[in-house]
């Protein structure tokens, strides 16, 4: 049976499966855990902040609404069993994982929450997964790395490509600007490669393996990613030189003490989600993509116009071009369409830079100074008037009769109206109506008034 769903009818759908709005939202109102001890002491530890993200705010992605869907013949109940201790011990122990995985209060803590609270946001995340799980894979095999590291997202972003954090961190890694750069990923007021969900990707996995170098022990790898190597090298120090997480845990930041749990319970939800009665999403995978290279400035609205596709479905394919602009005039820059527009995109390429060029590629490369000191002749800056024996400031003038001299160019093979435009300081549209041209289509060998 398939079933088209999308925007808030979608949403609406999900809420009437899973849980009210009202739900929904109350995941992210508590923001940390309280843990008690044998003793009765308690501790609040902060969670990640993407287990506050509401889970209607991720179906509002573009991939959420266009190719994930409830599982409406999913028949478990809603309820989240309870199970002994000694249970998820097992599980845990039964995971095919070189990382170490132990069990404990506060890790049972984080399972609850993903299982209890968060159960629509795992549901999410299960059908999410089929979009980026093996892009994570290929990256982490690559390096050598333990896969589980791929759920290393689930608590960084909530598998969110457009996830950003309040200290600036972005995308599906969360990085740094800083450490994003020192990785190689470009990051410009145009440009923005954290939010590549592939060369993020790789950018993590070597950041990962860079860190495992330094420490030997994955616990501290993940303290390290989450808080910076200085917090885990200061937290060894204070603890008398244990390299070990769970000896240097009360000396870590608070959200820290609480990730390296996170990762063991995500680890859990994504591998025992049919024991809590969890229902992954349905997933319908996008058409195949391929990239093409840019070598000009070109809007993804100019695109979206001649090629026929959604201006939305080229920035979720494209989420690095921050403006919506591909800066291929600085450099050659990799653009990402569907399989099927590739060549719709070649055959057209000189329409789609030449389209209402003078309105989405607005910024200027030459630009005439107005001088208009005649409209001020006679007056100094404040505004008084030169009169008596003061100099009279006049502004010789152009003569009125002089007309301008009409100019014609041949037009080369391979030239466009916007770099006929470009090079005689006019524009296209001023180059249609001086030629009578309607469209973009230019001939070589013709000439072209340009004047």
């Amino acid at each position: 049976m398939k079933i088209n769903i999308n925007n808030k009818l979608f949403i609406t759908i999900f809420t009437l499966l899973f849980g009210t709005g009202s739900a929904l939202h109350a995941q992210s109102d508590d923001k940390e855990i309280t843990v008690t001890d044998e003793d009765g002491k308690t501790e609040q530890i902060d969670i990640p902040e993407a287990m506050n993200l509401g889970v209607d705010s991720l179906l509002q992605l573009y991939y959420s609404q266009n190719y994930l869907q409830p599982d409406v013949d999913c028949n478990y109940r809603d309820v989240n069993p309870e199970y002994p201790k000694e249970v998820y011990i097992e599980r845990l122990g039964r995971m095919p994982n070189v990382m170490e995985m132990p069990y404990n209060d506060i890790v049972q803590k984080f399972i609850d929450r993903y299982t209890g609270r968060l159960r629509r946001s795992v549901s999410y995340m299960l059908g999410a997964s089929n979009f980026y799980m093996p892009i994570f894979e290929e990256a982490l095999e690559a390096y050598g790395l333990p896969l589980e590291l791929k759920y290393l997202p689930v608590i960084e972003s909530a598998l969110n490509p457009k996830a950003t954090s309040h200290v600036g961190a972005a995308g599906l890694w969360q990085f740094m600007v800083a450490t994003g750069k020192q990785y190689g990923l470009e990051i410009n007021s145009l440009v923005d490669e954290r939010r590549d969900p592939i060369k993020s990707s790789y950018a993590a996995a070597r950041f990962l393996k860079d860190l495992y170098k330094i420490y030997g022990d994955w616990s501290l790898v993940i303290a390290a990613y989450n808080c910076g190597p200085e917090n885990v090298r200061k937290a060894i120090q204070r603890s008398g030189g244990k390299a070990d997480y769970w000896s240097i845990y009360s000396y870590l930041p608070r959200e820290t003490r609480g990730y390296v749990p996170a990762f063991i319970a995500a680890n859990y939800a994504m591998n025992y989600y049919c024991e809590h009665n969890i229902c992954p999403m349905r997933t319908k995978l996008p058409a195949k993509t391929d990239t093409v290279v840019v070598n000009r400035d070109v809007h993804l609205q100019q695109i979206s116009d001649v090629c026929g596709i959604e201006l939305e479905e080229l920035r979720t394919l494209n989420p690095q071009y921050r403006r919506d602009i591909v800066n291929g005039g600085t450099k050659p820059s990799v653009l990402r369409l569907p399989a099927t527009v590739v060549n719709t995109f070649i055959q057209n390429e000189d329409s789609i830079y030449n389209h209402q060029a003078d309105r989405f590629l607005t910024r200027r490369s030459i630009v005439e100074v107005q001088d208009n000191s005649n409209q001020y002749s006679g007056y100094n800056r404040r505004g008084t008037s030169y009169s008596g024996s003061k100099k009279t400031y006049k502004k010789s003038r152009r003569s009125k009769g002089k007309s301008r001299r009409a100019k014609s160019v041949t037009i080369k093979p391979g030239q466009s109206l916007s770099e006929i435009a470009r090079k005689n300081h006019t524009t296209v549209k001023k180059l249609q109506q001086l030629n009578g041209i309607k469209g973009s289509n230019i001939r070589a060998g013709k000439k072209l008034r340009v004047k």
